[in-house]
């Protein structure tokens, strides 16, 4: 008898007698193997009290009528079994455990696994746990996601890189982080081919914390609020006025765009990297009282300038109970066009190896203290044509520690007749003043005209014990030295 390729149906042979044993016995083969359905393939020996139809695969170990039947479809029919051999790719479905298996030749496997595609091409829609649309084609409702390189032993090259590419420059690619679905930061190439870096507190505004020039790779801060210092492009002017505000930007002479106070927009030229340019902190006709310590050097090659008026220094008074201006630590800033008074200090000071610069006509009222001080390897460098003393100290010059005043080919015009407690200048304590070829005209001055002590020098290059102002003679003590 001829059976049938697949399933293995006998064929009714022509002339065969008792064709219907043939046919039924096709058909009960067709009501088994079609839509399979087994109860269970861990049995290993035969159910007893099998139903008419039910269905059992064969467990290895098997006993009794299936013994020698191993992996078969076992089937209870007209109160017999009927075993089937599987054939490649059959399906049965295991109702007691709700898996589907195919046949792989040698053993039944886990369907899903087995005909898993290895390539999916040209799909338009891919949802993972959610439902992908038109405007989400590729969507995923997942807690974690792993990428990870393929390695070396697995035929790759241990690499992980994710390309991205957008249409044109004026396209946007960018990764979007979002909170409840509303926008709080975006990276990534927005609108051109730089790297931007944004944020947002509500979706709709957004601030610019970060900017990478394609073109050259500089990085900027648009929004101004970055950790890292602003590098300026060009030379710059703060403004201060008596009529300003600290909270202001300083960067307008108006009342609503300068600084109140000189400390506030040296504190934010320190906050900046000058690069090769040059910042002035322009200081507006007025009285102020309170005192600005330059802490530290400013960074960049550039310089800087605090500037009041330089034709009349009185319309913009410094006017304080401690140092007027004071650098240190290195720092290096000009001064021009300001008058000193401090009831209880210096008018000036350089203090640390810091460097003070009168590069400009100033004018010192009366100080408590000196009115330019030195300490601590600290410079005063009076570089300006004219300035002017209208009022009385300690001393015009005092320096101690191996600190440094100079002051050359000034004109230095004296009012009022100040009177110096100590003396005009006056230095002590390996200090050195540089004073000569200047000229003193005006009203006099009463004190002493130098000490000099403790192993400092006054070089006057021989200028004459009577050269400074005053009306008491010049001292020198402990290996101190006037020239």
């Amino acid at each position: 008898m001829t059976d049938s390729a697949n399933l293995a149906l006998p064929f009714i042979e022509g002339g065969q007698a008792q064709k219907h044993v043939t046919h039924n016995e096709a058909l009960r083969l067709l009501d088994t193997l079609v839509q399979l359905a087994v109860l269970d393939r861990d049995l290993t020996a035969p159910p007893g009290s099998p139903i008419e139809g039910q269905r059992w695969i064969v467990k290895s170990g098997a006993t009794g009528a299936w013994a020698s039947h191993v992996d078969a479809i076992a089937a209870w029919q007209d109160g017999a079994w009927q075993f089937s051999t599987p054939r490649v790719g059959w399906l049965a479905y295991v109702i007691d455990e709700s898996v589907l298996l195919a046949w792989s030749g040698s053993a039944w496997v886990d369907a899903i696994g087995a005909l898993s595609p290895t390539a999916l091409n040209n799909m338009t829609l891919l949802g993972l746990g959610t439902t992908a649309d038109a405007t989400n084609p590729l969507s995923a409702k997942l807690n974690n996601a792993l990428f990870t390189a393929k390695t070396v032993a697995e035929g790759g090259d241990g690499h992980l890189r994710y390309k991205l590419s957008k249409e044109s420059a004026v396209k946007t690619l960018s990764f979007l982080f979002q909170d409840n679905y509303s926008g709080r930061a975006e990276i990534g190439l927005t609108g051109d081919d730089d790297f931007h870096v944004k944020v947002s507190p509500d979706g709709t505004t957004w601030y610019e914390g970060i900017k990478i020039a394609a073109a050259t790779g500089k990085v900027s801060f648009p929004s101004g609020l970055a950790a890292g210092r602003e590098v300026l492009t060009a030379h710059r002017t703060y403004y201060v006025r008596a009529d300003g505000s600290d909270s202001n930007t300083g960067l307008a002479d108006t009342s609503g765009g300068a600084f109140l106070t000189i400390q506030k927009a040296v504190n934010t030229v320190a906050a900046l990297d000058l690069s090769i340019y040059n910042v002035t902190i322009q200081v507006g006709a007025g009285t102020y009282t309170g005192s600005t310590i330059i802490a530290k050097p400013f960074i960049g090659a550039g310089t800087v300038t605090i500037s009041g008026d330089t034709t009349t220094p009185s319309n913009v008074l410094i006017s304080t109970s401690g140092v007027g201006i004071t650098a240190k630590e290195y720092a290096q800033v000009s001064i021009q066009g300001m008058k000193f008074v401090s009831s209880g200090a210096q008018g000036i000071k350089a203090d640390s190896n810091a460097v003070l610069t009168v590069s400009g006509k100033v004018e010192f009222g009366a100080c408590a203290g000196s009115q330019a001080y030195t300490t601590t390897d600290g410079k005063i460098l009076f570089t300006t044509g004219t300035y002017l003393i209208s009022g009385g100290a300690a001393a015009h010059w005092q320096s101690s520690g191996k600190s440094t005043i100079q002051a050359q080919s000034m004109t230095i015009v004296l009012s009022n007749t100040p009177a110096y407690s100590i003396a005009f200048a006056y230095a002590n304590a390996l200090a050195y003043q540089i004073i000569n070829a200047n000229t003193f005209t005006g009203t006099g001055a009463t004190g002493q005209r130098y000490v000099a002590q403790s192993a400092a020098l006054i070089d006057s290059q021989g200028s004459g014990p009577t050269y400074l102002p005053g009306n008491a003679s010049g001292a020198t003590a402990t290996n101190g030295q006037y020239l």
